[in-house]
């Protein structure tokens, strides 16, 4: 099969760890060992998520006294893109031994008319108190918002519409490439009236972005693969139970949280109302048990996997 992994934050950086490169380097070799064993068996493509490395980059790039204006966060997400996409073209070259890898910096374009640009919601960086986060706003022109008890800086999340490098990632998948691009969302860019590219601040959802790339490159299935081994129903409360296979019109009918679940959720969906193929979410280290229908939430048109046409 032709299979997209969308690698959740806890591939590179584990909750409550500091996120140094050791650590997440050490992570990345946990997760190729997985990714690897996939790749024996299937066509690959592989993305990833950059929130923590973002907002590493940004704090460092706003207290940079050498800058007249702290880096933009298009620049700040191609530079995670170099940095995540080396430590797990490694990891896999040295866990494939043979087998080409490639990890691709990808711009994803978005419209430059996208209603997310007049409401920036899409939380970046650290956390402050109100004054702090104030002061920070009047001087870097941030726009902040509440955050639970705390503020943080926000930025707009418009729709994917296209990754633009598709054509070259498909190319390489046929050819027998794993491919690594299309991390934390792709690189947002807009064209001018000129059809030239540039870039916006903003954050594009990943996983909106992997099941983009997952529909155009006829993938059989999208595997969103997290720390979490099944979706919750009525998460948080006693009555909560685990939802093991089912349909999107099922899931959307489940009000999921819109700053976790809710987002991953929104993305396999699409993708199964559009292809009519399968997607789960499910842990990392049980991707093959979710291919072959024992784990994970496993979502098809009918609730059923795997088909007979995949076994």
């Amino acid at each position: 099969m032709r299979v997209i992994v969308a690698l959740g934050g806890n591939a590179l950086l584990q909750r409550g760890e500091k996120p140094d490169a050791a650590n997440q380097i050490a992570n990345v070799a946990v997760a190729v060992k997985t990714l690897a064993r996939l790749a024996e068996e299937h066509e690959l493509i592989i993305t990833h998520g950059n929130g923590p490395q973002v907002g590493v980059l940004a704090v460092e790039s706003a207290g940079d006294p050498n800058l007249t204006r702290p880096y933009p966060f298009d620049t700040l997400g191609a530079e995670t893109q170099g940095m995540i996409g080396y430590w797990m073209l490694q990891a896999l070259q040295n866990a494939l031994p043979g087998r080409q890898v490639m990890a691709m910096v990808t711009q994803t374009l978005v419209s430059a008319v996208d209603p997310a640009f007049e409401n920036p919601t899409k939380f970046v960086g650290q956390v402050y108190e109100q004054a702090e986060a104030e002061k920070l706003a009047r001087e870097n022109g941030w726009i902040v918002k509440p955050d639970g008890q705390y503020w943080r800086r926000v930025v707009p999340s418009p729709t994917p519409q296209r990754v633009v490098e598709t054509r070259l990632i498909r190319k390489a998948v046929r050819d027998g490439v794993v491919v690594v691009c299309a991390g934390g969302g792709g690189i947002p860019v807009v064209r001018d009236e000129h059809g030239r590219l540039s870039g916006v601040e903003a954050v594009i959802d990943k996983d909106l972005t992997a099941a983009l790339l997952a529909e155009v490159l006829e993938c059989d299935a999208f595997l969103i693969l997290t720390d979490v081994p099944r979706v919750m129903r009525d998460f948080g409360t006693p009555q909560a139970t685990e939802i093991a296979h089912t349909t999107p019109h099922e899931l959307r009918a489940i009000d999921f949280p819109a700053g976790s679940m809710g987002p991953k959720v929104d993305a396999v969906a699409r993708f199964v109302e559009t292809t009519g193929d399968m997607a789960a979410i499910g842990k990392l280290d049980q991707a093959g048990d979710i291919l072959k229908g024992t784990a994970g939430t496993i979502i098809t048109p009918n609730a059923t996997w795997p088909l007979a046409s995949t076994l």
